[in-house]
């Protein structure tokens, strides 16, 4: 797991590589969220040669929607997430921690709008109908763990809960009560 921020916003330790698909927090904003989501690119592929890398291209506006017929919708879309765990527990940056990058969409949490701009996204390779491997809780209890002795959080929310009826992941077969029982140890 990394062990160090340099003051740029980037862990140590985790690959970097960034994304133009961010902008500046409103000022005062307080980082008090950590939102769960879950992508597979395409649908139900992992890994770097599965499908896995066209996550980091789509991050990083670099996805040919020729590709794989189900990219052809996502051409236009300009998304991004603070981090992304590979179903092997490898960890990804694509956004400094202070920025804000663009990962809930329209959202609502706890009666506040605009959940980018209070929030850390964290993608997990997955989808939302499955289950996701052992390394990636392992790795996104040790990530909320260290955030949480950065930032001020307060809470952990999947993209459901932030976007419902709109959105669904991290679903179904993400197990909260072992990412809750991780945190609890710390």
């Amino acid at each position: 797991m990394p062990t160090a921020e340099d003051a740029g916003g980037w862990l140590g330790g985790a690959r970097r590589t960034p994304s133009p698909n961010c902008d500046s927090r409103p000022a005062g904003a307080e980082i008090r969220l950590v939102a769960v989501h879950a992508i597979s690119l395409p649908r139900g592929r992992y890994g770097r040669d599965g499908g896995g890398s066209a996550i980091e291209r789509l991050f990083t506006n670099r996805l040919d929607p020729a590709a794989h017929p189900s990219f052809a919708g996502l051409a236009r879309l300009r998304v991004s997430a603070h981090f992304l765990l590979y179903r092997d527990g490898e960890l990804v940056q694509f956004v400094p921690l202070q920025a804000r990058a663009w990962h809930a969409g329209v959202s609502r949490w706890r009666g506040r709008e605009r959940c980018n701009d209070i929030s850390v996204g964290i993608e997990l390779e997955g989808v939302d109908d499955a289950g996701f491997a052992r390394a990636q809780y392992d790795a996104l209890a040790g990530l909320i763990i260290r955030l949480r002795a950065l930032l001020p959080l307060r809470a952990v929310a999947g993209h459901s809960d932030l976007a419902p009826g709109r959105k669904t992941d991290p679903g179904a077969g993400f197990d909260w009560p072992r990412l809750h029982a991780a945190l609890a140890r710390s």
